[in-house]
């Protein structure tokens, strides 16, 4: 870890979990260097190894606001984050065992991408969700934001659905060769037009206070005291409840269909355990250096001191399930991921998807994907080494299980 300040650009130093010698993009430091400059920063900004140029505040960002919120402090894509299950069944067991539909990999796989939406993809029957069921029986605590009230409707169409981008849901194979369950996802749509409304609904306020924040930051911001500010908060903890609910209900079915093909065809039963799930994209009320503040985290996990997280890398490459060590230079946090090094416009320009899908084969990874067109947004080499990102951050948290990509279902 390095620390950035020039007290002639920085009002706060920026810490940065990176050797001084890596090379920090150009657009990430100049939107850390805004984020030093905000008024109600407590104590610095903090850079993870997966930190790159996200809107408005890095992806990989984390920071204590004094009495504020963010709204793209937190992002889009609000409670994104990871779920992960272990199987008792060796990884071995579903390369080697035939089925009509190819190895038995292939074929959980292919059950997989056939029933859970993924893209723009929903159910086209109503699911049950309890987080909806509880949004619309207490409906008045989200008066404020009108225009959103049908989101929370919407959302018994969008439960147990993946979504599209950097979103996956992998087989994986650890160091004792069994076989465990990943996904990555989050708040769907109703995340995104939560950020949108009170983005809007900040930068309109900012406006009216002449607030000093420059509006090209793009990091409009809601006193929690505000009645907009509390109407972010509660929309924003449904957002956090639905993405947390909508990887269990994937999970739940994915293990479903796991139970029923591994027993089908091989006659074990599989067992689950070591279950986790964990948000990447949120803020919450903390107590860091003495004081109560909110920790935006975008892109980065909590790693208290216990605290078990998923770090996952590339597609095709290695995650890591890991345990906190409660750094309290990082507010608690660590790495959500490998973090991008190329835009996707520049991987697909990089990247054939014919070399993309051969480089998996290679890699010995059965790709569930029904339009293959942009498959190189995601090739394993548009982002950093994940074992780099984790030789970084060995202050912040202790990897615990190595996993390897054995088959993977995308947008």
């Amino acid at each position: 870890m390095y620390v950035i300040y020039d007290k002639a650009k920085n009002q706060h130093p920026i810490k940065v979990w990176l050797r001084e010698a890596d090379i920090l993009e150009e657009g990430c430091l100049q939107q850390a260097t805004n984020l030093s400059n905000l008024p109600f920063i407590h104590k610095w900004v903090a850079l993870m190894p997966d930190t790159h140029m996200g809107k408005g505040m890095p992806i990989g960002g984390v920071i204590a606001a004094d009495g504020v919120v963010i709204p793209n402090a937190v992002g889009v894509d609000i409670g994104c984050g990871m779920a992960y299950i272990q199987t008792n069944i060796e990884a071995s067991l579903l390369k080697n065992t035939n089925t009509a539909n190819g190895s038995l990999l292939q074929a959980i796989i292919g059950d997989i991408l056939r029933n859970i939406p993924v893209g723009f993809k929903h159910h086209k029957q109503r699911q049950a969700s309890t987080v909806i069921d509880n949004a619309m029986a207490n409906k008045e605590r989200y008066a404020f934001a009108e225009k959103l009230l049908p989101e929370i409707e919407d959302g018994y169409y969008q439960i147990g659905t993946l979504g599209g981008g950097n979103h996956f849901i992998e087989l994986q194979e650890d160091e004792k060769g069994m076989t465990g369950i990943m996904l990555h996802s989050g708040s769907r749509h109703l995340g995104h037009q939560i950020c949108g409304f009170f983005h809007e609904a900040a930068k309109e306020n900012n406006k009216k206070w002449f607030s000093v924040v420059p509006a090209e930051y793009q990091l409009a911001f809601l006193p929690v005291d505000s009645k907009e500010g509390q109407a972010y908060i509660e929309w924003m903890q449904l957002a956090l409840a639905f993405a947390k609910e909508n990887r269990n209900h994937m999970l739940n079915a994915i293990m479903a269909m796991f139970d029923k093909l591994v027993n089908k065809f091989t006659g074990c039963q599989p067992e689950y355990s070591s279950h986790v799930n964990c948000h990447h994209n949120y803020a919450a009320i903390e107590n860091h250096y003495g004081k109560n503040v909110w920790v935006h985290r975008k892109g980065a996990i909590r790693a208290r001191v216990g605290d078990v997280g998923i770090i996952p890398g590339a597609m095709g490459s290695y995650s890591y399930i890991v345990e906190g060590k409660g750094n309290v230079e990082s507010f608690h946090s660590c790495s959500h991921g490998a973090g991008r090094l190329m835009s996707r416009t520049k991987a697909k320009g990089s990247f054939s998807v014919e070399s993309v899908i051969t480089d998996l084969k290679g890699c010995g990874v059965v790709l569930g994907k029904n339009n293959k067109s942009d498959v190189a947004e995601e090739s394993r080499f548009a982002y950093k080494d994940i074992d780099s990102v984790i030789a970084n951050e060995l202050d912040l948290m202790t990897p615990v299980k190595k996993l390897c990509t054995i088959g993977v279902v995308k947008g």
